[in-house]
């Protein structure tokens, strides 16, 4: 059954365009591929009532379907995107489809897959499409393990559905970016039940229902599908059946593909590949510095609504200014643009904006109810790890100035990202060190982001700092915050953060001076939680990756003063200006990262 699949579905490749490929498209009709939207959105677009290709930089885009983008196997089989048919219009189901040539020199194309007219929950599915190393995962090691470190080419996955909705059913296939438009295959009824489309880490995957495609490529053949509000898909609600978990899956084999070609195709897939993994498990393979990731802990039983009183913080240091040293002391950084909006509270009849936990502070904004910036200290050599506990309020300020609940949750809803991260204050004595971690706990200390966004680099960033600092200290500061902007959306009830921001102070281990070093990450392509990304958005150096930034244009950008550490950055220079403040790119590795001028 599988060798009359295999052949029908293929990687999307551009040319005129930035990207070399994009995603996973397969044939549902004689000569018609479909894809999602957002694939197809990377180079076609609507004009008017018809649909086109793009303009590249050396003129009209085209795009192919190459069949035999397989491990192991170095031939081709190339067919032209001749035509764009449809793309369907945001918010609405993503799906796109494209006429395609019916030969390709002596070659013709495979037999389309059919389309189930039923849906329900059932095991022994498959999906099958190209995965891209994918930057957005939180655990790599575990992405490596499952895929062999072979990307980019045609790999099964198994599964099973686990839920049906009235246009999308949740599978629980292992995906990546450039899974984007793979098929859902049962293995049982030999047809697609889906057409896969985005995923949430070690939570489930998403795909449109096959009946809802067929539906809509009937009406794009009939020349009745239009973008119009009138015509769109229909969302008529369907019954539901009940919810189920597939049994888990190993599969080991080699797929002959038989031919004119005679292609082997291997599918490496002897792990555990349903994403129902067990959370304890998870848990312990879970290197420290990768516990920012906010995982499932967004529902209410990971809340204590036990407030405290303000009288409980009375021991509080906070920040400590000199902590790398006298002569190297670091002040707390200052917002000043923004200043009139710096949230004050009462201490003992005194006027305060520093909310002082173990080892760290944060400074809160009163319009955007988030912190404007936290600054924490760490000490490698005292670092311990203790058990994680439930998001507290701080009851030194009122919880109108707090967000606890309205954007945080279940996809699509946002995870509380840690500005400090969980484990960076949890040093010293073992009590002093179990404080800090759950000090790290409070909202005060957290923006809304997506769970994809915590790139495993960004979270990497203070253990590769530590490395290189002094070595008989193994000390840092950390400051980090949010980019507050006129463009950030409003989600939920709260303006979200498209961008984030992170600078780290030490005495380098070769220099012996101070020296510091500005990041910038964004998320702005990751609020569409119900679209997973094409490859080539992964290595966009101004999208859900890390770069290296120069301290005085983080300063620009977000208002806040950082003092002397302007001036020990490696990316200053006399002649640097706000404008045209240097940035070195995407962080692909952490040796990227430079620390001295």
């Amino acid at each position: 059954m599988l060798d009359l699949v295999i052949p029908a579905i293929g990687r999307v490749d551009l040319t005129g365009a930035p990207l070399s490929w994009v995603g996973t498209g397969w044939l549902v009709a004689d000569n018609i591929i479909v894809t999602n939207r957002h694939v197809a959105q990377e180079f076609a677009e609507r004009k008017g009532d018809e649909f086109t290709f793009k303009m590249g930089a050396g003129g009209q885009i085209s795009a192919s379907v190459d069949f035999l983008q397989e491990i192991d196997n170095w031939k081709q089989l190339i067919f032209k995107l001749i035509k764009p048919l449809y793309i369907e219009q945001a918010p609405d189901i993503d799906v796109a489809f494209f006429e395609i040539e019916k030969v390709s020199g002596n070659d013709k194309l495979a037999k389309p897959i059919d389309l189930a007219a039923q849906i329900a929950v059932t095991e022994n599915i498959v999906t099958i499409g190209y995965p891209a190393y994918d930057s957005r995962i939180p655990e790599p090691d575990l992405m490596e393990r499952i895929y062999g470190k072979i990307y980019n080419k045609k790999r099964l996955a198994p599964g099973g559905v686990t839920k049906v909705e009235p246009t999308r059913l949740w599978h629980n296939c292992t995906t990546l970016g450039g899974n984007s438009g793979s098929v859902v295959y049962d293995l049982h009824r030999g047809e697609a039940l889906g057409l896969h489309f985005s995923g949430s880490f070690l939570k489930t995957n998403y795909a449109v229902r096959a009946d809802v495609v067929r539906g809509l490529l009937d009406r794009v053949r009939q020349g009745r599908a239009s973008n119009r509000a009138e015509t769109r898909t229909p969302q008529t609600k369907l019954p539901e059946p009940p919810e189920m978990l597939a049994t888990r899956s190993s599969v080991t084999g080699v797929v002959r593909q038989p031919g004119r070609h005679g292609v082997s195709l291997t599918i490496p897939l002897k792990v555990n590949v349903s994403i129902e993994i067990d959370p304890a498990w998870i848990a312990n393979q879970r290197p420290p510095q990768r516990q920012a990731f906010a995982g499932g802990d967004d529902t209410e039983d990971y809340i204590d609504e036990n407030e405290g009183v303000a009288e409980d913080y009375r021991d509080r240091v906070g920040y400590d200014p000199a902590f790398l040293g006298a002569e190297f002391e670091v002040t707390l950084p200052v917002v000043q643009r923004n200043a009139e909006d710096v949230l004050e509270f009462d201490v003992g009849g005194n006027k305060q904006s520093e909310l002082r936990y173990e080892h760290y502070s944060v400074v809160m904004s009163r319009g955007r109810r988030m912190c404007f910036l936290s600054a924490c200290n760490i000490d490698g050599n005292q670092s311990r790890k203790s058990a994680r506990v439930a998001w507290k309020w701080d009851p030194r300020i009122p919880r109108s100035q707090q967000i606890m609940k309205e954007c945080y949750g279940s996809p699509p809803k946002f995870s509380r990202g840690h500005m400090t991260r969980r484990e960076d204050p949890g040093w010293g004595t073992p009590d002093i060190a179990k404080l800090g971690n759950e000090d790290s706990m409070h909202v005060t200390n957290t923006t809304p982001q997506m769970q994809a966004f915590n790139a495993p680099i960004w979270l990497a960033l203070e253990d590769y700092a530590l490395q290189h600092a002094k070595e008989d200290a193994m000390k840092i500061s950390v400051f980090t915050g949010p980019y507050f902007s006129e463009k950030d959306p409003t989600m939920y009830g709260v303006r979200i953060p498209l961008a984030f921001w992170k600078v780290i102070a030490f005495i380098h281990d070769e220099t012996q001076q101070l020296c510091a070093t500005g990041y910038e990450m964004n998320q702005e392509q990751n609020l569409q939680p119900e679209e997973e990304f094409v490859f080539g958005a992964f290595t966009s150096p101004q999208l859900n990756m890390a770069t290296q930034v120069s301290i005085r244009s983080i300063e620009a950008r977000s208002g806040v003063d950082f003092g002397r550490l302007v001036d020990v950055d490696p990316l200053a220079s006399s002649y640097e200006s706000v404008e045209g403040s240097p940035t070195r790119g995407a962080l692909l590795t952490l040796e990227q990262i430079q620390f001295v001028r």
